[in-house]
């Protein structure tokens, strides 16, 4: 069987001195190289979980382990973010005054690489992306689809284990965030990365070969 890449063992997390619940005793393992879709009403603690996954945050309480070894603990996790995940976001967050070339090398910037080497690595991933013709592009320049394709190259930038998608495609519409969705599992399957997607988009989820829903800060299925 392969090894889990994500494990979740009783995880709560709380806000507003214990007020708000988000997560509420969430196990949870994934594996490595699956694709998973998370699912679930507004507010039901999807992007919590994906946050806690991505070590944007910690749990009030319970274990979150990256192949065995707790996020936090054994893995710092400054570390864990810039080297071992790509995150990609409903709102692009590119910055607006750089051009898509130099967005891409923003991630590869604390790590020991070349200057000559990053513009030469986000220039490969910009052509997989199909955005050869716009690397010299700003933000504002390109459309909604091109700017999420820019993120996707940013979030593949360090070679990560595991790439987590927020709502990727809630900006988009539907032909855009059709060939996005295509462009993420074509990613996953290519370079065996581990790909959990949140979406609201029961199409986008019922397509995932594995689909948890969330309700209410646990998992309902």
């Amino acid at each position: 069987m392969t090894s889990p890449a994500l494990e979740m063992r009783d995880v709560r997390k709380s806000y507003e001195q214990g007020q708000i619940e988000a997560l509420r005793g969430v196990d949870l393992s994934i594996a490595t190289g699956e694709y998973v879709a998370i699912s679930g009403p507004s507010g039901s603690g999807k992007s919590t979980l994906l946050h806690l996954l991505g070590g944007l945050d910690s749990p009030t309480t319970g274990t979150i382990l990256f192949k065995n070894a707790s996020l936090g603990s054994d893995i710092d996790l400054d570390t864990y973010r810039s080297r071992k995940v790509g995150f990609i976001f409903q709102a692009f967050h590119l910055m607006p005054t750089l051009r898509a070339i130099e967005n891409v090398q923003l991630p590869m910037l604390g790590l020991s690489r070349r200057g000559m080497d990053r513009a030469a690595r986000a220039r490969d991933l910009l052509m997989e992306m199909g955005l050869e013709d716009r690397m010299e592009s700003y933000p504002n320049q390109l459309s909604a689809g091109e700017r999420q394709r820019v993120a996707i190259a940013r979030a593949l930038a360090n070679e990560p284990d595991i790439l987590l998608a927020d709502e990727p495609t809630g900006n988009l519409d539907s032909k855009c965030s059709a060939n996005v969705m295509q462009m993420l599992t074509g990613i996953q399957k290519r370079h065996g990365m581990t790909l959990i997607v949140v979406t609201h988009d029961d199409a986008i989820a019922h397509a995932a070969p594995r689909q948890i829903r969330i309700r209410d800060g646990k998992v309902e299925q």
